[in-house]
């Protein structure tokens, strides 16, 4: 690469700069995205700060005025948001993007030293602190002496003219950028808007900056809809719910291995699934949910698995939990879903502790296994027993103690730990019958006109095992594609494994095995209603076929995995080789309850047979 090394054309009104130096930087993001930027520096620029450009992609081509002018971005620096990873702000989703972006297309990237919009970082930080006072982010800076938004944007004219950019193409959401470089000399060929990273912590600042400045923000098409009151028209349907699923997969996959290590989801991970709606799913519209129904929910935990097997897991019980804190009665439902927030919670039953009645209340003791989401959580619901009677108890995480117990072979991202209290007490209104909050006529039916509210408890819990089951094997039959189809060169020559017959022959027998278990998930899914009036779970004499088709589909899915591993070379057994750790995570699930395939064969043989079941959770 040639070095530049001296000033390009420049407005004549604008003081020259000069690059002061460049220099290849490798690049990679927390996600596993990885690029390559020419870092440059300047001599002359009229502040004296140390900004910088980053040249990406096929920069030298796109400055040459071919079809398109460079794709660039002003990214003024955010240490909350870019280097912490804040979510009151949108600043570091942005970065990531517009590096990508621009990667991709050809242009640079402008980390503009400009903190806070210009004030700096203490008093960005004491914005922050007027904020949670009510004000929003523009009326904190006047309250604090400073203006609304103090940046200028002359140096990064200078850098831009001193490379020969005087057209770009405008990566932002800011109108004040394009009009303060058409000012300087640059023009916009194009005004391209970045996408909207929407979080619970950041909607107010987002709702601000397109109210207050004219940002190009489309706040109710974004991935989170904040607390939608019943009837809005703002939660997506079937299709766009798994479209936001979809699109998550590249991340997951490669989170997957650093999900396993930290025996939890990486934080990366819960923003998206946050941000995504995928904890909204199940939940009622009063609530801010979704209201979506079994068939979108199996659907979307699949999807899930097709990045990582834990993250299906994990994030399917957490949105049916927040679906099962709908159910209880108004009071403790203000409690939880208090702002619209959705409430995170675990919920084990293995084995059942034990409650005394005290004074306006229980004393609850006991020690839970397999709490699936408690390292993401804010609430337990805890299976206890009194008197012969099976109650759920809802506690606070933090009255709770956490044993650190989930140390397995597989699904070790789910961070499934123990949970122990001695003689806790629980509040009379946070503990419920079973029997009441897992039947059709429970508190939440009276509050909410979603059918799935009534459903059977069973009816979601025995969808997560075989969907996360197929997504896996889905994902590990690509995998099983892409290693036959690459080619390795051996002593000059080049060769594939899917030129050889008993390849060949284990991918088709592969395939048929992933197919069967479609054809049996799909079976399964047409005895659910759909997301419609009728949306509950399945009759009593379904449940027998819709028990098997579930079963069987696990069963098909995890051979499929199994060959695809035994095809695939001993490489597939390293660690950092994803069939492995498919195989692993399958395993697991195959372990569940819901997926014990010899009472399940006996009490779908006897509901075929139209005899009772003898299983009562049948």
């Amino acid at each position: 690469m040639t070095a530049i090394a001296h000033s390009a054309p420049h407005s004549s009104a604008l003081p020259a700069a000069t690059v002061r130096s460049q220099v290849s930087v490798p690049l990679r993001f927390v996600d596993g995205y990885a690029t390559t930027a020419v870092v440059m520096t300047f001599h002359g620029l009229v502040d004296g700060r140390e900004h910088l450009l980053l040249a990406l992609g096929n920069w030298e081509q796109a400055l040459l005025g071919g079809a398109t002018a460079p794709l660039v971005r002003l990214h003024s620096e955010c240490m909350t948001g870019d280097v912490f990873g804040s979510e009151r702000c949108d600043c570091g989703p942005q970065l990531r993007e517009a590096v990508e972006r621009i990667a991709a297309a050809g242009g640079f990237l402008l980390y503009l030293r400009q903190e806070g919009r210009g004030i700096g970082l203490y008093p960005k930080l004491d914005a922050y602190a007027l904020q949670d006072q009510g004000l929003d982010t523009y009326d904190a800076n006047l309250a604090l002496g400073h203006s609304e938004d103090e940046r200028d944007y002359t140096a990064a004219a200078q850098m831009l003219h001193a490379l020969g950019a005087t057209s770009v193409r405008l990566l932002s959401n800011n109108p004040d950028k394009a009009s303060q470089l058409a000012a300087l000399g640059i023009a916009t060929a194009e005004k391209i808007p970045t996408g909207v990273h929407l979080s619970e912590a950041n909607s107010r600042y987002l709702a601000a900056k397109r109210d207050r400045t004219g940002h190009t923000l489309e706040l109710g098409q974004a991935a989170v809809v904040r607390a939608a009151p019943e009837g809005s028209g703002r939660a997506p349907g079937h299709a766009d719910m798994l479209g936001r699923v979809e699109a998550l997969i590249p991340a997951l996959r490669a989170r997957a291995e650093e999900a396993e290590q930290l025996r939890r989801l990486p934080e990366g991970t819960m923003r998206d699934l946050g941000a995504a709606g995928i904890f909204r799913l199940l939940a009622p519209a009063g609530v801010g949910g979704y209201g979506l129904g079994a068939q979108t929910y199996g659907e979307a935990i699949r999807g899930l698995a097709r990045g990582c097997a834990s993250t299906a897991w994990t994030a399917g019980h957490l949105a049916e939990h927040a679906w099962m804190l709908a159910r209880w009665p108004r009071k403790v439902q203000d409690d939880v879903f208090s702002g619209g927030v959705m409430p995170l919670a675990a919920a084990t039953s293995a084995p059942v502790g034990s409650a005394r009645k005290v004074p306006g209340g229980y004393a609850v003791s006991g020690h839970w296994s397999f709490a699936s989401g408690i390292m993401h959580s804010q609430w337990a619901l805890l299976a206890v027993q009194h008197d012969g009677i099976r109650l759920q108890a809802l506690v606070p995480l933090t009255d709770l103690e956490l044993v650190d117990a989930w140390h397995t072979d597989g699904l070790r991202g789910t961070g499934s730990n123990d949970l122990r209290a001695d003689s806790l007490f629980v509040p009379a209104d946070r503990v419920m019958d079973w029997a009441v909050l897992s039947g059709p006529d429970n508190p939440g039916a009276e509050l909410h006109s979603e059918p799935l509210i009534s459903a059977p408890m069973s009816t979601l819990l025995n969808l997560v095992a075989p969907a996360a089951a197929l997504g896996s094997a889905e994902y590990a039959l690509e995998l099983f594609r892409d290693q036959l189809l690459r080619r390795n060169e051996k002593n000059g020559t080049i060769t594939r494994q899917a030129d050889y017959v008993p390849a060949q022959t284990r991918y088709a027998k592969a395939s048929g095995l992933v197919a069967t278990a479609q054809l049996h998930w799909q079976a399964a899914l047409s005895l659910l209603p759909g997301d419609g009036p009728a949306a509950s779970g399945p009759a009593a004499r379904e449940r027998a076929s819709f028990r098997l088709s579930l079963a069987l589909s696990a069963e098909a899915a995890q051979k499929a995995v199994r060959l695809a591993v035994a095809g695939s070379g001993a490489s597939a057994h390293r660690l950092s080789h994803p069939l492995q750790r498919i195989q692993r995570d399958v395993g697991v699930l195959l372990s569940h309850p819901t997926l014990g395939l010899d009472p399940i064969l006996e009490q779908a043989g006897r509901g075929l047979l139209g005899m009772e079941f003898t299983m009562p959770s049948f």
